[in-house]
């Protein structure tokens, strides 16, 4: 790298004005991304102080133009950070109920949490644009997660109804040899198999009931919205029941608005408090195949119900033969923050509570169909 170049790059990094000893002078394209960078970032007051004026204010067009220019001047992840940044340090929330600033903005899950948390107090025409987004990253998340997620379940559904005198294209030959080890005849170098294992034949019965239940408190809205997505998902397989449930202090069933993912979420109501006691005694109402069913509650676990009872009502499942599992989070983001406490106690019952990528959830659902030991995942994602 030549040393104009690494000046440049040092000028683009600090910002100002040329007060930065660079002696560099910024033109062009490069000048309209710093122009763009001191808008959010640089201090107001020239002090030194912690102001931050951003050149944007209060003003929609200079916000628009603003977003404009970030989209030209970067790439989407970058602009998906500047746009979070912006709501966050200049208080620009409420400009996105403007239609206007609606079309300008570039959509990402995290944009979406924010639609959603202002969806009660939006005017019906920001509605109607602020859908239109949803709809857009709901659609561009379905593609990333909906075929692999089709996959995995189904050849978990049909491993997990092995049969024991299945036809010969059926067997499970690997299964099969491990099975009848101990009947290898050395004289003829070969196993005589007394018991074949096979996979199931594919049916149109209901394997397994898996319900979903979400925390919706501000913290969570990533997670509010792939749970959304994948809800919708695991819905339109057939071999699954799936149901819904999204809880702050009250408990709302989406279970019937699962056809429409985008319906989904407008459902929910982003921020408040958190009573998930209060979650899980509805959920176990809906759970009337104790042995084939799959719990899977996505909460940071700060409960504001009666702890004990929450706890509890998690061991009766668990004895009864429901598959429990708890998901910190379900987003890209790393690890949470959550109740240590409560992971403790749950993990002291056998249940797992670990935060999980949307990459890897087919995987976590096909282990739980077969009711593999869900240690060992934990584990491998944590890697």
């Amino acid at each position: 790298m030549s040393d104009e170049e690494r000046l440049r790059r040092w000028r683009l990094v600090l910002g100002g004005e040329g007060a930065e000893g660079t002696g560099t002078t910024l033109t062009g394209t490069d000048a309209g991304m710093d122009a763009a960078l001191a808008a959010l970032y640089r201090d107001g007051d020239g002090d030194g102080g912690s102001s931050r004026s951003a050149g944007l204010g209060g003003s929609a067009p200079k916000v628009a133009r603003w977003l404009g220019d970030i989209r030209e001047y970067f790439p989407s992840t970058v602009v998906q950070v500047m746009q979070a940044d912006a709501i966050e340090r200049l208080n620009l929330t409420r400009l996105l109920v403007e239609p206007e600033m609606l079309e300008a903005v570039e959509p990402d899950v995290h944009l979406v949490g924010t639609l959603l948390s202002l969806n009660k107090v939006m005017p019906d025409k920001a509605r109607a644009t602020a859908r239109m987004v949803v709809a857009k990253v709901v659609a561009e998340l379905e593609r990333r997660v909906a075929q692999r997620t089709r996959a995995a379940i189904t050849g978990a559904v049909n491993r997990a109804a092995r049969i024991t005198r299945p036809r010969h294209r059926d067997i499970d030959w690997n299964r099969t040899i491990r099975a009848n080890l101990k009947h290898y005849q050395a004289e003829h170098r070969t196993v005589v198999p007394e018991r074949l294992i096979g996979y199931g034949r594919s049916t149109k019965s209901v394997q397994r009931d898996v319900v979903l239940c979400v925390d919706q408190s501000g913290s969570m809205a990533a997670s509010v919205v792939y749970s959304g997505v994948f809800g919708a998902v695991l819905a339109s397989m057939k071999s699954l029941r799936t149901s819904l449930v999204v809880f702050d202090t009250a408990v709302v069933d989406l279970t019937d608005q699962l056809q429409d993912p985008v319906e989904v979420l407008f459902g929910t109501q982003l921020g408040g408090g958190t009573d998930i006691n209060r979650a899980i005694a509805y959920c176990q109402g809906l759970i009337t195949r104790p042995r084939d069913s799959i719990f899977i509650l996505i909460s940071d676990l700060y409960e504001g119900g009666v702890r004990q009872e929450m706890l509890r009502r998690v061991a009766t499942m668990t004895a009864a033969g429901v598959q429990v599992i708890v998901l910190l989070a379900l987003s890209d983001e790393g690890q949470p923050s959550y109740d240590h406490a409560n992971a403790a106690a749950l993990a002291a019952m056998g249940v797992p509570s670990f935060a999980c990528t949307p990459d890897a959830f087919p995987d976590l659902m096909a282990a739980a169909i077969e009711r593999r030991d869900l240690r060992a995942f934990v584990e491998k994602i944590g890697r």
